[in-house]
């Protein structure tokens, strides 16, 4: 008895996923710089006393976490005046500053072309740009690259965060000058992973799908080996360990004028930590923006031949009708001589 044809009722997994890094990754630096020129904040001393911040609660015997602590203590800068009034509001209108490393947001105009081209385009094949960052959503969202993504996942604040038994109170009070109080989302190097697999199981685009949720492989949304994931440094090795081991392409820039930052993606490329490396430059004829589009369209490639495989396996040839064979006139009496000839 023949099987029946394996069917995809969830995806059709004609998506390209290229997952981005933001600081030092997208953009020279870190994101913060505007934030703090905002509010004539030393942006140096800051981040001095963020390093600080974990070996000082140590000896209080309190664990923190050294990747998000910084949010914490944006909110001190808040709540004791050098940073009072920002809200969320703000952050997204700094976005507006963000300067981006050469090529970009071109670059992604220019992969968007690349499913138009010949072999590609009758396929309904999609490229979609995500970012995960510990930094913070709302400037990532304010800036000239957020029109290009399908999705930011990074660290959020609230506002007016809701008083004890809101849910018993018929008019809660919401304060006539607002601005971040709260950490509402707190993204550190490990919960990214979380948002690949997000991304992968298809969660972020249908709500009744959770991240926990066991789906098989060939039915998610975005297979790992259509996922390209680009970062930075040591910090993204979480990321690109499950990426590499799942069949997905990473890719680690550095700063071309960083010979620490190149010599640290060099290493990671030693040790099998990516596939490759090269300068934090998307301008067309450099060897990064090279090696993605290359990528892409190899991954397109292998998405039609599984198509073109999976079309082989679930379907069987449809019969024929015999070719009619015409028989020599003489046929009876070759046939009455070859019987006497036995």
């Amino acid at each position: 008895m023949s099987k029946a044809p394996q069917s995809n009722p969830l995806h059709n997994q004609n998506v390209v996923a290229c997952v981005w890094d933001f600081d030092k990754t997208l953009i020279p630096g870190y994101m913060q710089t505007p934030l703090f020129k905002h509010f004539g904040i030393n942006e140096k001393t800051f981040w001095t006393e963020v390093n600080k911040l974990p070996e000082i609660y140590a000896l209080r015997g309190l664990s923190v976490s050294a990747e998000t602590i910084y949010l914490n203590h944006l909110l001190s800068y808040v709540k004791n005046g050098p940073m009072r009034g920002l809200t969320n509001q703000k952050l997204f209108e700094l976005g507006k500053d963000l300067e981006f490393y050469p090529g970009l947001p071109d670059f992604f105009e220019e992969i968007a072309r690349i499913p138009q081209e010949t072999g590609f385009n009758d396929h309904d094949i999609k490229i979609e740009h995500y970012i995960i960052s510990t930094g913070l959503a709302q400037m990532i969202a304010g800036s000239k690259i957020s029109s290009y993504v399908s999705g930011i996942f990074a660290s959020e604040f609230i506002e007016s965060a809701l008083p004890p038994n809101f849910l018993s109170q018929t008019d809660l009070y919401l304060p006539l000058d607002p601005e971040i109080s709260q950490i509402g989302l707190a993204v550190d190097n490990t919960i990214k992973t979380r948002f690949i697999f997000e991304i992968n199981k298809g969660c972020n685009k249908n709500t009744k799908l959770e991240v926990n949720s066991s789906i098989p492989h060939e039915l998610r949304r975005i297979p790992f080996d259509q996922l390209i994931y680009v970062a930075d440094g040591p910090s993204d090795v979480p990321v690109f360990a499950v990426v590499k081991q799942m069949g997905g392409k990473t890719y680690a820039v550095y700063d071309p004028a960083d010979e620490d930052e190149f010599a640290q993606t060099c290493n990671l490329v030693e040790s099998g930590r990516v596939h490759n490396n090269g300068p934090a430059d998307y301008s067309p004829k450099s060897s990064t923006a090279i090696w993605m589009k290359q990528k892409i369209r190899e991954i397109m490639n292998g998405m039609l031949r599984k198509k073109e495989d999976n079309l082989q396996r679930n379907t069987r040839t449809a019969p024929k009708h015999m070719p009619k064979i015409e028989l020599p006139q003489n046929f009876q009496e070759l046939k009455q001589e070859t019987l006497w000839n036995l």
